[in-house]
């Protein structure tokens, strides 16, 4: 991927902004593979100031205000202000994992805008192990750096998914523009500063949880393309959510 002009990286800025969240901006004058790359690179950028945003609440941890209801208002407003499509995505793709079926059936399955039994289980206990890992990091003073690690990890994730050997599984939508257009140099410049940091904040477990973030995350396209073929804008969703999930996991143990 190549640095490109000042109209392209607005663009790219124009779009990262309109797939990350709901703030209104105007529409990218033209997307294509070098712009949605460009947009990629840009995800971890866009989580920091969500996850400043998203966490104030929990900058209540001193207060009298149950630590689980704090944990919980992040992150909603972290679903409300994303739109929910990082966990449409998450559930999306259970329903299309958890079916059984052949890779091209599968993949019907997962771009069905109705979400099946495996989608909603997936949900819940995904949405349960968030909200109580953030609580034990609340109960243990470090609620609000572990949920900035944790968002800003997952979007680190997605870079991963956009380096060369995660094809996209269709010819069209979010996967088809973004599938292969990092080179592998981009997610390895936003991890190394992620393990460093985490160390100094969080300790050896810190890294530990960095690395199961990312991890988790580059299973699911293994998985992903094994089953569907390759990735899509709902399997980055997907991976996403698992990689902000194994993150918080892992930091809840730091404390």
């Amino acid at each position: 991927m190549k640095l490109g002009s000042a109209t392209e990286m607005s663009n790219a800025l124009r779009l990262a902004i309109g797939t990350f969240t709901r703030v209104p901006v105007p529409p990218p004058d033209v997307i294509n593979r070098l712009i949605g790359g460009q947009a990629m690179a840009l995800a971890p950028c866009i989580a920091v100031v969500l996850a400043l945003v998203c966490g104030v609440p929990l900058l209540g941890w001193q207060t009298q205000i149950p630590h689980a209801l704090l944990a919980t208002l992040s992150i909603a407003i972290l679903a409300w202000i994303t739109r929910g499509l990082h966990l449409d995505g998450l559930a999306d793709v259970a329903d299309g994992l958890g079916s059984n079926k052949p890779p091209e059936q599968a993949l019907a399955i997962a771009r069905k805008s109705d979400i099946g039994p495996f989608g909603v289980l997936t949900l819940v206990f995904t949405l349960l192990i968030q909200v109580f890992a953030l609580t034990a990091c609340l109960d243990h003073g470090n609620g609000y750096l572990a949920f900035i690690a944790a968002v800003f990890v997952s979007r680190i994730g997605l870079t991963w998914g956009c380096i060369q050997g995660w094809p996209a599984a269709r010819a069209d939508g979010l996967g088809a523009v973004v599938a292969e257009t990092l080179p592998i140099a981009v997610p390895i410049i936003w991890t190394a500063p992620a393990l460093i940091g985490s160390y100094f904040v969080f300790g050896a477990l810190g890294m530990a949880a960095i690395t199961a973030g990312i991890i988790s995350a580059l299973m699911l396209f293994v998985l992903c393309r094994k089953r569907f073929g390759g990735v899509t804008g709902d399997v980055f969703g997907a991976a996403i959510e698992i990689s902000m999930t194994a993150t918080l996991l892992v930091l809840l143990l730091a404390n």
